[in-house]
């Protein structure tokens, strides 16, 4: 039952963050691209010719802050599997990793948190 609830909120999450994306001018190109051994990307969007690989984080609490969620070893297969997309679509263009922070009252995009 957690586990599922767990789930439904990360959803939940995601599609908010989407929609904040789009509403700021981003393409959604992919969602929950699965790099076989190094690990998923939560949304792939593309702005202004940048390819911006995205990985949500979010918390039901305004008192913690998720981005603390994303460890050195996520980061590390995160850019892994951002390198393995560009590589297995054939494609040579600007990226960046950038981190979505999803709270019950806010939604702040970081970009190139790999800085």
């Amino acid at each position: 039952m957690y586990n599922n609830r767990f789930k439904q909120f990360g959803n939940e999450s995601e599609e908010r963050a989407i929609g904040f994306l789009e509403e700021s001018g981003f393409a959604i190109v992919e969602r929950n691209f699965y790099a076989k051994k190094l690990g998923e990307i939560d949304i792939i969007a593309q702005k202004e010719g940048v390819l911006h690989f995205i990985e949500v984080k979010s918390s039901a609490s305004e008192s913690y802050e998720p981005i603390y969620n994303i460890t050195p070893t996520k980061l590390r297969r995160i850019i892994n599997s951002a390198h393995y997309y560009l590589k297995s679509k054939k494609l040579n263009k600007a990226f960046c990793i950038d981190a979505m922070v999803v709270t019950p009252n806010n939604m702040e995009l970081i970009e190139n948190i790999t800085l």
